[in-house]
């Protein structure tokens, strides 16, 4: 059984649990070893993969979730794409700020436009125009569509009673969060979520299952230690700090009592250079070793 369960993010499709569980397993053992530890459990990974449920067979261009041009783009999609841009062109020169003159068009046009200059950025380098628009199209159909339940049977189908580390990447991460919230009594102890869209709001945090209450999120289970970590250049991770979201229903599920002493989310930066999303690049920084560690060995 596994103690550590990795959780992938969006476009995935074409992958398979065993392509991608050799370099994760590798990153994370680099990770562990960078920041200075050698762990229990660290050869007992998992590859959580839910990527070929967003394949779709026999339809001119693969996969519905990838390959399009945009023209059908839902108000959600839409929004998230100019998040996303406006938040590269703050951190990013290279990339237009998508409220400077000349720089406005209609909504079908803008949203084009904000996927082209986010494939120019350090956020998304080798990801293409039509990825991103399946990217954006995987978090909608997680979210609102028909894909939670099946995706999410996957991964609580991997935490086992000697899980003791989920680690959740991107859409990953907001999987892992609802797959422990939604697994009363589970014996994790370490939760990390990497480049999370957790915390945006008005798209992404109120669409949580269970439901914030009072502006908070549940705490995904009694005992779990919480670390979010991000780089500063992910545009993914809008809100980029997790702390004071997430806690004040106390340990498990919604309907726990609310604490003086509810915990809180540790976050820590890290620079992940010019692929700021990219999973191996957070799985080998120090920050996240030692969390890992510290999950295996508390």
């Amino acid at each position: 059984m596994a103690a550590v369960v990795v959780v992938h993010g969006i476009g995935q499709q074409y992958r398979a649990a065993e392509l991608l569980h050799e370099p994760v397993a590798r990153a994370l053992r680099g990770g562990v070893q960078h920041a200075g530890h050698q762990a229990p459990g660290i050869d007992r990974i998992a590859m959580a993969f839910y990527g070929d449920l967003f394949r779709r067979e026999g339809r001119r261009g693969g996969s519905e979730y990838s390959e399009h041009d945009g023209s059908d783009l839902s108000p959600f999609e839409e929004e998230l794409a100019l998040r996303w841009w406006r938040a590269a062109a703050r951190i990013d020169p290279d990339v237009q700020n998508p409220d400077t003159a000349g720089a406005r068009a209609p909504i079908p046009l803008t949203v084009k436009a904000a996927l082209r200059a986010l494939s120019r950025s350090r956020f998304a380098t080798t990801m293409t125009e039509p990825a991103l628009y399946g990217s954006l199209r995987q978090l909608r159909h997680y979210l609102d569509g028909d894909m939670r339940e099946p995706v999410l049977a996957r991964v609580s189908g991997l935490i086992t009673e000697d899980t003791r580390v989920v680690v959740g990447h991107s859409l990953g991460s907001v999987v892992a969060y609802e797959a422990l919230c939604a697994l009363p009594g589970h014996g994790v102890r370490a939760l990390i979520t990497l480049g999370s869209p957790l915390g945006v709001r008005h798209l992404v945090f109120e669409r949580l299952c269970p439901a914030p209450r009072e502006g908070r999120g549940a705490w995904p289970g009694a005992g779990v230690r919480w670390t979010n970590i991000y780089d500063r250049h992910d545009v993914v991770a809008l809100r980029e700090r997790l702390s004071g979201l997430f806690g004040a229903d106390g340990n498990a599920v919604a309907d726990a009592p609310v604490t003086d002493d509810a915990p809180e989310v540790l976050d820590r930066a890290v620079d992940n250079g010019w692929r700021a999303h990219d999973l191996l690049h957070y799985l080998t920084d120090r920050a996240t070793g030692a969390a890992i560690h510290e999950g295996l060995t508390r």
